[in-house]
């Protein structure tokens, strides 16, 4: 048995791209399918294409609740500082900054819930972050 990838259903591709590049993932493939009226967008983190996450976007869809979704994606990443701050200038609200240095979460354009854990040891708790309260659920 292998991991393949993670399906998360997403409203508004550009919008999800957007978020899930910020994040550091970069498109692998891409299907249309006229007949199902859908598409499929497989993203990976670069140097770990083969663990991917599936962007599906139903055409006819009318928007997704909470119930449509899941738990929450992780990540591993080399500062979660200058991850927080790259997301954070870009227009995402970090729910759960990385007050300990070593594990934050924010929220996808459709509310999926992606965790950041810092690779290695935590790094030292640093300001904004350190005094920064939890926004909105995560």
């Amino acid at each position: 048995m292998k991991y393949l990838h993670t399906m998360v259903r997403v409203s508004d591709v550009a919008e999800s791209l957007r978020f899930f590049e910020l994040l550091g993932l970069k498109e692998m493939k891409r299907i249309d399918n006229e007949k199902g009226r859908f598409t499929l967008i497989f993203l990976a983190a670069p140097g770990d294409e083969r663990a991917q996450v599936e962007l599906t976007h139903n055409w006819d869809e009318k928007g997704y609740d909470g119930g449509r979704n899941f738990g929450h994606l992780a990540y591993a990443v080399e500062d979660i500082y200058a991850s927080c701050q790259r997301l954070m200038d870009g227009g995402v609200t970090i729910n759960r900054p990385p007050r300990d240095g070593h594990m934050a979460f924010v929220r996808s354009p459709d509310g999926i819930s992606v965790e950041l854990l810092q690779a290695g040891p935590a790094l030292a708790p640093a300001e904004p972050w350190a005094s920064m309260p939890n926004t909105g659920a995560w």
